[in-house]
């Protein structure tokens, strides 16, 4: 498999894996799993934490389905190449980054990582259409 397709398959893990410390967290909070196996209704006080967490988990998702779509036509394309690879790696470390400086609350840098995943979905789309 490619380094793209790789990249591509441990972004698709992040995806799963973002939410986890934070529900682990939540579970453990009086009434939270009783919140967190019901209707979800009345609403429920957490550290802000783990609300950046879920948003970085919705960003996450938002982020992945063009670069799933932008790796998937590169490959399928015959496009591949060696900048197709950094960027797929700069898309999978820079998600990295994001969830952990966003999770950590530090708004510029988490603004400035967020646009190297960007930068990545760029690059991949000059090679598809070069």
């Amino acid at each position: 498999m490619t380094t793209d397709l790789w990249m591509l398959v441990w972004s698709a893990v992040l995806c799963v894996v973002i939410p986890y410390p934070a529900v682990t967290v939540l579970l453990q909070l009086p009434g939270g799993f009783t919140w967190g196996v019901g209707n979800r209704d009345t609403p429920f006080t957490v550290p802000a934490w783990i609300e950046r967490t879920r948003r970085a988990h919705a960003n996450m998702v938002e982020n992945l389905i063009p670069f799933a779509c932008l790796v998937l036509a590169a490959h399928l394309g015959g496009k591949t190449n060696a900048t197709t690879a950094l960027a797929a790696q700069l898309f999978f470390w820079s998600r990295v980054a994001y969830t952990l400086v966003y999770v950590a609350g530090i708004p510029l840098l988490r603004t400035l990582v967020f646009a190297v995943g960007i930068t990545a979905d760029f690059l991949l789309l000059v090679q598809i259409l070069g």
